[in-house]
């Protein structure tokens, strides 16, 4: 080997290491972590209390029928979710959306007119709204993972969104094994209710 070619490798660069995930510089105008904290519970307390009046709406027409026990067995776990937010905004001084008294009529209605169109529909009305509660979920723990790295961590309100992630994944796998693909207009209705539940949320961040 020639000295110019030892010179060459001596000098070329080794493999990359990784290098750790820095957080993304707080930019003008970006919500400091106080408000962030506010918007997740807002909007996390009014997604759990619009799912709980969606199946109070399912469960007023589908009560007696063959997935009332799957229905309520979702409720259940819904009510457990939005129980831990009605303590967590006292708690952190949060207001609550000033949306409430619309959810608490759009949910019911949501849930009893899926009803009215069969099992399978109301089957796909959960898993759309899973669907996207899902994803809400997952950018908020990632928002989450971010304030930490900033040394601003939220561990209980973290493992209370992991937690209930799961289950709303849950539901909506659920959903999908009880038939939701085969619901009348199964396409339209999916994605008219994905569309409703996203305005939903965006509006109960800010309002």
């Amino acid at each position: 080997m020639t000295d110019t070619t030892q010179a060459i490798k001596h000098h070329l660069p080794g493999p990359s290491l990784p290098r750790p995930s820095l957080p993304r510089p707080r930019l003008p105008g970006d919500l400091s972590p106080r408000a962030m904290i506010e918007r997740i519970l807002r909007v996390d307390h009014a997604g759990e209390y619009g799912a709980k009046r969606i199946y109070d709406g399912q469960l007023a027409i589908l009560g007696k029928s063959a997935n009332a026990p799957t229905i309520r067995h979702m409720a259940e776990q819904e009510l457990k979710h939005l129980s831990a937010f009605d303590r967590l905004l006292p708690q952190r001084r949060v207001r609550p959306t000033l949306l409430g008294p619309v959810w608490h009529v759009a949910g019911f209605a949501l849930g009893a007119a899926t009803a009215l169109m069969g099992e399978k529909a109301a089957m796909a009305c959960t898993e759309a709204v899973e669907e996207v509660i899902d994803e809400h979920y997952t950018r908020q723990l990632e928002t989450l993972d971010s304030l930490a790295a900033e040394g601003k961590a939220e561990p209980e309100l973290q493992a209370l969104i992991a937690e209930f992630r799961a289950e709303e994944i849950e539901h909506r796998d659920t959903a999908r094994e009880a038939g939701a693909a085969e619901a009348p207009a199964y396409p339209v209705l999916s994605q008219g209710i994905k569309n409703a539940t996203k305005l939903a949320i965006w509006l109960s961040e800010r309002i």
